[in-house]
């Protein structure tokens, strides 16, 4: 290896060194903002459950953002179903037939209190698992945005394992 080379290599070591060094101080700096939005991104998650389970179809659709993009998506195995609604239009139809079609309230599961969030600017992408009284185990995946100061469901997949153990 030349010396040239050899001076780049340790320039580069370097830079990789004090790069992370510099971003683990802004992470620390960051981490208190990014439990707040954790805090926000869990009560919006809580009170649309919540929302729903009550069947408060109005309550509901205050935590969703209205765009064709969006999306919801349900796999249960149990029952070896599947369910995909794309566009505001068609979510919010199919939750509000829903609601209408099966009005009482079913037990609100046990609200979260940990969720895994990667937050990207005004998006998050959050997972959790959730026991649900009726459905068993559901493993959720949703991608957040934040627009107003408030963080609003822009898709939505559960996948619904009953009684059946994930790893």
């Amino acid at each position: 290896m030349t010396f040239r080379k050899q001076k780049m290599a340790v320039l580069s070591i370097l830079i990789i060194v004090f790069g992370c060094t510099d971003a683990n101080k802004s992470q620390s700096k960051g981490s208190s903002k990014a439990n707040d939005e954790k805090v926000q991104i869990l009560a919006t998650l809580n009170n649309e459950t919540r929302a729903a389970f009550e069947r408060d179809f109005d309550q509901w659709q205050a935590y969703w953002v209205h765009r064709p993009s969006i999306s919801k998506t349900y796999i249960n195995y149990p029952d070896s179903t599947f369910s995909e609604s794309v566009g505001w239009s068609e979510i919010s139809s199919f939750v509000k037939d829903f609601m209408e079609e099966y009005p009482e309230p079913e037990p609100v599961p046990e609200l979260l209190k940990e969720i895994d969030v990667r937050l990207y600017g005004s998006g998050a992408w959050v997972t959790y698992e959730q026991q649900d009284s009726l459905r068993g185990l559901k493993r959720e995946v949703r991608l957040m945005e934040k627009s107003g100061g408030t963080w609003k469901i822009a898709s939505m997949h559960t996948t619904i394992y009953g009684d059946q153990k994930t790893n």
